[in-house]
């Protein structure tokens, strides 16, 4: 059951864990996220400890500066320096706090932290591993638990549980590399079933990393190949042709109850042909949003109780951001959901909760103290 954990030593700031970076194929956005994130936290509150994850898997610590942790071009993305000291995190046995440690100098610790904010994207870190860690230790994190991260994080299993709970999707079915390499013509087959366009997707990535969109056969192979080079699963969804991109975040009130956003449109310009890496997240791409979006009430008004509902549906905590399809007819199809969605300067989630009235510095300190209330255990 959730345990009524003690609280914080009310004597001393909460110190709060940032951890960033990751082994995933989205490695460079944590970092960006990290950097927001940091320069947004109130010093005056908490104390923060930036620990970033290498992409070899190691646990260091990490420069607390944002200007080292910016995109600048596609080829000067930020990462984890993993070069930098080595710690090593255990649980506090007297508390519901993490030890941190550098293991090379035994005798010196960097404290309890009473809090983890995991700004991580894609596998090992949004989809359920790094929080099976924290509920093993007993530790208190921000966003959602086990289960609502490793669902929404796999698109194919995401589009089942939202499905059941009478929730609009885009048709899709998925192939493993295990069915390319056996029999790729029957994938083909059953892709073709769908009808062209499709869109091809890592099935546990994220950032618009690895998708592409097939016109034919021949646009079909290449998508997936380059699809199972990040995921040895993918997503084969319909194309949402003539479709408007709308996106609405949520929040989870003291009470569990779902708080939503003013709605964000976003219309992809230029020579992309939908919203891809570049077109998210390197400067001076002609990506326009519309905050709020442009939508009748009363779409506007079903688009947001439908984000509540996909954010229940899937069991999530703290945050989400839902993104959906507005079908030229004025449907409503949800397209994911994504249980941390980015804190980039360009990133939707912020924009929208700003737009709403809840600028970027409360935003962070309302997840932190979200988390703090939370105990520990099932719930």
């Amino acid at each position: 059951m959730n345990q009524p954990s003690p609280r914080p030593d009310e004597t001393r700031k909460v110190r709060v864990a940032v951890v960033f970076g990751g082994r995933s194929s989205e490695h460079a956005i944590s970092c960006v996220t990290a950097g927001s994130v940091l320069q947004a936290i109130d010093p005056e509150r908490y104390d923060v400890v930036p620990i970033g994850i290498a992409t070899d898997g190691r646990w260091v610590l990490e420069s607390g500066d944002p200007e080292l942790l910016r995109i600048t071009a596609a080829d000067r993305l930020p990462r984890v320096d993993g070069e930098r000291a080595a710690i090593a995190l255990a649980p506090d046995r007297d508390s519901t706090a993490l030890v941190v440690s550098e293991p090379s100098r035994a005798p010196y610790a960097l404290g309890d932290v009473d809090v983890v904010f995991p700004l991580l994207h894609g596998p090992w870190g949004e989809d359920g591993t790094i929080q099976g860690m924290f509920e093993m230790a007993g530790v208190r994190y921000v966003g959602s638990g086990v289960l609502a991260s490793a669902v929404s994080m796999d698109k194919a299993y995401m589009k089942v549980v939202l499905a059941a709970a009478g929730l609009p999707v885009m048709p899709s079915v998925t192939v493993t590399q295990r069915e390319w390499d056996a029999d790729p013509a029957a994938c083909r087959a059953r892709a073709a079933e769908l009808g062209y366009p499709l869109f091809l997707k890592p099935a546990r990535g994220g950032s618009s990393i690895g998708i592409s969109k097939a016109h034919d056969e021949a646009g079909l192979d290449a998508g997936i190949e380059e699809a199972l080079r990040h995921d040895p699963k993918v997503l084969v969804e319909v194309s949402a042709e003539g479709a408007r991109e709308v996106e609405c975040g949520v929040l989870q009130r003291l009470d569990g109850s779902a708080e939503t956003s003013l709605p964000a449109e976003l219309r992809v310009g230029g020579d992309h042909e939908f919203y891809d890496f570049e077109a998210k997240y390197l400067p001076g791409k002609s990506t326009e949003i519309d905050i709020p979006a442009d939508l009748d009430p009363e779409v506007s008004a079903r688009l947001r109780e439908l984000a509540a509902q996909a954010f229940e549906a899937a069991g999530c905590e703290g945050l989400a951001r839902v993104d959906f399809f507005v079908m030229p007819d004025g449907s409503l199809v949800v397209n994911e959901l994504n249980t941390m969605p980015g804190f980039t300067p360009t990133s939707m989630f912020p924009q929208m909760w700003a737009a709403s009235g809840l600028d970027y510095p409360a935003l962070v300190d309302r997840l932190i103290q979200l988390a703090l209330a939370r105990g520990t255990g099932l719930r």
